[in-house]
């Protein structure tokens, strides 16, 4: 892909377009200057690319059809077997389709993306192969990972495993079912606003969002690199814990992990909650459209926690309201400078660039009508907001956000988990093929005002299944300090060991 000198012609509309006045004069001398640095670039086109070792082999698999992909959870079928031994022996792990897998297709549920073949692994591919792991699949996910609800996969809808024509949440959405279908024992989820613990909570699974940098990013599509997270979503909180013991760590690569913090997350399960704080928050009840049935089921979890032995009050944290809004001009500048506008990663930033997939995504911008109506919404906005703006709310909210983590550090001094809904509802039923575009549009943002402020504060939070209500499932959110993952796991697992959550 060699870089050709820009012509005269291009010279000059490139020009006009920055508002530079230049004679014929000058455009011929900025072209001549061009020529050094177009050498530069070219001698790096020649230079091979520094990317990982793919260390275990792997054939490229199939796609189901619809006889064994009920649900639409599945995009792609393999088996990548790791190592004889280790922590995942025996274990089948489902990745949500913006996770690399060296050879196996990927398209991060965006039609513009259909037939990507990545040439690496993610470091978690790596480490929960050199584990013992078994990837059995790429499971689907929402359109870029833009919806908290599961209709916009350019593939159709993904079906709730409790109830058919039911969202199963996103934007994980196929990694939650897979899992609660038992068709995978662990998979991968990512979050930026919800996306592991919405569907967690919708599919009742244990979803745990790290603490931000704790899991490396290396290796996975990104959507706004403050907001990016990966972790666990399973049926056990033991199993929860083990995934996240192989996940964790630096690698060298994620420019998200400075002075991470790893425990043995499995060692301190038993240690009961006898003697832990936990805070009950108000502001994470009674929301607007939140269902009363949903409140009382974690509310009843809440006192479940006193009877066996936890210090449990209520408290009020205001600034938790409002940091709802917060969330909404970092993604927008995410997708305008890194998703879209930079390619899938943009610049800046010292870690690894997988650019087959830069070359693969720049795309879009020939096939932009086939992009899903919420990440069009994003981008006609966000491109508005960048022109009318730059980037000066980006910075502020980062700015507030400062403001709003002390909030809850201050409470977190004094107690050792925040308790709340993970969502506001159960899952609702999917939007219809004709549905107007401000349904569709408006239902991608649903049940995000409990999970989207811990994205941004990088808080561990956890969804816990906690009851069912007209048959679907209840979810119970545990938010600890930063890299005391192993406090909510303790919490989580006594609350498992306790009862049968769907009896609850």
């Amino acid at each position: 892909m060699a870089v050709s000198l820009p012509t005269e012609r291009q010279v000059a509309d490139i020009a006009q377009g920055l508002g530079l006045a230049l004679s014929e004069s000058d455009i011929a001398t900025y072209r001549n200057l061009f020529g050094p640095t177009i050498a530069a670039y070219n001698a790096l086109d020649a230079m091979p690319d520094n990317l990982p070792q793919v260390r275990y082999p792997r054939t490229p698999g199939y796609r189901p059809g619809p006889e064994e992909n009920t649900h639409n959870a599945w995009y792609w079928k393999t088996s990548v077997k790791g190592a004889a031994n280790g922590k995942l022996r025996g274990k089948r792990v489902a990745l949500k389709d913006n996770v690399m897998l060296a050879g196996v297709p990927m398209m991060n549920g965006v039609a513009t993306l259909e037939g990507y073949i990545p040439e690496v692994d993610a470091t978690i591919v790596t480490r929960m192969l050199d584990e013992g792991a078994e990837i059995v699949g790429k499971a689907h996910c929402e359109s870029l990972c833009a919806s908290a609800c599961s209709h916009t996969n350019a593939t159709g809808p993904i079906h709730n495993p409790y109830r058919k024509g039911y969202s199963a949440g996103g934007s994980s959405s196929g990694s939650g079912v897979v899992v609660a279908l038992g068709e995978a024992d662990m998979a991968i989820g990512g979050d930026q606003g919800g996306s592991i613990r919405i569907p967690s909570s919708l599919c009742g699974l244990y979803g745990m969002k790290p603490t931000w940098g704790l899991v490396p990013y290396t290796g996975i599509m990104p959507l706004e690199v403050v907001l990016d997270h990966a972790g666990p979503m399973t049926t056990t909180v033991s199993d929860n814990a083990l995934l996240l013991e192989v996940l964790a760590g630096e690698d060298g690569y994620d420019v998200r992990q400075r002075s991470v913090k790893v425990e043995p997350y499995c060692a301190t399960l038993a240690q009961g909650v006898a003697g832990l704080r936990i805070a009950v928050v108000a502001e994470g009840f009674g929301t607007p459209g939140s269902d009363p049935a949903v409140d009382a089921k974690v509310n009843a979890a809440a006192e479940r926690f006193r009877d066996l032995g936890a210090r449990v009050d209520h408290v009020s944290i205001p600034v938790h309201d409002a940091a709802r809004s917060l969330i909404g001009p970092v993604a927008m500048a995410g997708v305008i400078q890194i998703m879209m506008g930079g390619d899938g990663y943009g610049a800046n930033r010292p870690d690894l660039y997988v650019t087959s997939l830069m070359d693969r995504h720049r795309g879009w911008r020939g096939r932009a009508d086939e992009l899903s109506p919420n990440v069009k919404s994003m981008l006609i906005l966000g491109t508005h907001i960048h022109r009318e703006h730059g980037s000066r709310y980006y910075g502020k909210a980062l700015n507030v956000i400062r403001r709003v983590r002390a909030a809850y550090d201050t409470v977190l001094r004094d107690y050792d988990l925040l308790l709340m809904p993970t969502t506001a509802t159960t899952a609702t039923e999917l939007p219809p093929p004709d549905a107007p575009l401000e349904v569709y549009v408006g239902r991608t943002y649903e049940n995000t005002g409990n999970t989207a402020q811990f994205d941004l504060t990088h808080h561990p939070a956890m969804s816990v299944p906690c009851g069912l209500s007209n048959g679907l499932p209840v979810g119970m959110m545990l938010v600890g300090r930063h890299f005391e993952e192993t406090t909510i796991y303790r919490a989580a697992y006594a609350f498992e060991q306790a009862q049968d959550w769907k009896r609850l």
